[in-house]
């Protein structure tokens, strides 16, 4: 994909977060990796809502601006992170989902197999440790969890998705989301009737050869 094309692309995420209610103000910020191995990013103190191409930035992978004259976010380095982390990883969405975000803030992870979809999308999402936003805790907060996870809830904070493109960790963002909703409504009726072994292992066999993701995850190991 050309820069411009990503940058727009990037800008229509940020668009689609403010609709959907997942940012207030000037909350969130996204990131993608561009041909070059730079990092493509939203800059601090703008609402998602008004985000344009002109006002993106584009850093080294250390975090040092390249191209734009506006401030980095102060969640960069989550971001810069999750990159060196896993060489898979293309694009990050942070955001303040509110029905994810009210697990992030009672410290509960999102862990019930009772959703054929989130199953196949990305299994358990767990809640990483508080971390003070802007500093080096975030990332190290992250790190244990980021291998084999593609969405992390920030505790008393949001949530973290990540894909090879910008729009797979956006639809993660979106299924996870879902996922939150659906897990809180079904408290409501005394909670989630969890699926067998037998049909999680399936669901989890079938991931791994349609989707090509890792085939166990944490919390459910064969």
């Amino acid at each position: 994909m050309d820069l411009q094309t990503l940058k727009t692309e990037l800008c229509d995420i940020c668009h689609r977060m403010y609709q959907n209610g997942w940012v207030a103000a000037n909350d969130g910020n996204v990131s993608a990796l561009t041909d070059d191995n730079t990092v493509l990013c939203t800059p601090s103190g703008v609402s998602k809502r008004d985000v344009t191409p002109q006002m993106l930035l584009i850093t080294d992978r250390d975090g040092n601006i390249i191209e734009g004259c506006r401030k980095v976010s102060t969640e960069l380095a989550m971001h810069l992170r999750c990159y060196a982390e896993r060489p898979d990883i293309r694009a990050v969405v942070h955001a303040h989902p509110p029905m994810s975000t009210t697990f992030a803030v009672a410290n509960k992870p999102l862990d019930d197999y009772a959703c054929i979809e989130t199953i196949l999308t990305f299994g358990t999402v767990p809640v990483a440790p508080y971390a003070v936003p802007g500093t080096d805790q975030v990332p190290e907060s992250i790190a244990p969890f980021i291998t084999n996870h593609d969405a992390i809830l920030l505790r008393a904070h949001g949530a973290l998705t990540v894909g090879c493109d910008l729009i797979t960790a956006y639809y993660r963002m979106e299924t996870l989301e879902q996922f939150a909703r659906i897990t809180l409504y079904s408290k409501l009726l005394g909670g989630a009737e969890e699926l067998s072994r037998p049909q999680v292992e399936e669901l989890i066999e079938r991931r791994s050869k349609f989707y090509h993701m890792p085939g166990v995850h944490p919390g459910y190991e064969k």
